[in-house]
């Protein structure tokens, strides 16, 4: 049974740290790759005004907020273009959302849910999005009752990479840091994770597989190909 299993990857990742009590979930790109979805709606909108945005340069907003660029308003901070803002962010936002009719949830996130649950952890979210765009998915996806905290960009002063969000997360789950999991998907959040200490896994999506990450976590290229146990033992130095 899982709870068994993990009990026993469990154990071992116990011996020189905190057992594991607690898996905290990133949002989008972890959970459900909304970020494909956005990046390919920026990049077809900036070619239709003769611009290439490389991934590189979009990358700045991935896991964050907006501040260090912000893709609705570069082409007129940044190519002085005469276009109007609300219109744009409109059509890019209808877009994403015909997009985002054809994602599921990321392969092994549910069965991942679903064990930790069966082993008594607690379970949080902890994302740079807002509540009200994490509840419209939450719920379309059945996966709402999983979750012991939400702790969104609503809840925090400082969004990822600054580690408040999982901090806050820690403690509304009562939790230490080394006895809990934080499931991510990019460089942002890994840093955010690892600046709050704890045990970081990165599965990247299509997207953040293609960006440089620090040190520090380790990586899943398919987490369908693991259960908790395997995600324990994983952890294991």
């Amino acid at each position: 049974m899982a709870d068994s299993n993990a009990g026993i990857a469990n154990d071992r990742l116990g011996e020189e740290d905190g057992l594991v009590k607690a898996i905290i979930f990133d949002f989008d790109g972890t959970i459900i790759d909304t970020e494909t979805a956005w990046y390919t709606v920026f990049k077809d909108a900036y070619a239709s005004y003769g611009v290439a945005l490389s991934l590189e340069t979009y990358a700045k907003c991935l896991g964050t907020n907006l501040q260090d660029f912000n893709p609705y308003t570069y082409l007129v901070t940044h190519h002085q273009m005469d276009l109007d803002e609300e219109a744009f962010r409109t059509s890019i936002q209808g877009r994403h959302a015909e997009l985002m009719e054809l994602e599921v949830i990321r392969p092994g996130i549910l069965n991942l849910l679903q064990q930790a649950k069966e082993a008594g952890l607690k379970i949080g979210l902890a994302s740079s999005s807002s509540r009200s765009w994490i509840d419209r998915f939450v719920d379309a996806l059945g996966i709402r009752e999983f979750f012991d905290c939400y702790c969104t960009a609503d809840t925090v002063t400082n969004v990822k990479p600054d580690p408040e969000l999982y901090v806050q997360a820690l403690e509304q789950l009562g939790v230490s840091a080394n006895e809990a999991i934080a499931m991510e998907d990019s460089p942002n959040g890994a840093r955010a994770a690892l600046a709050a200490g704890l045990h970081t896994v990165v599965v990247p999506n299509t997207i953040t597989k293609q960006l440089p990450f620090s040190t520090g976590h380790h990586t899943i290229d398919d987490l369908e190909q693991y259960d908790l146990e395997q995600l324990l033992a994983s952890l294991v130095k």
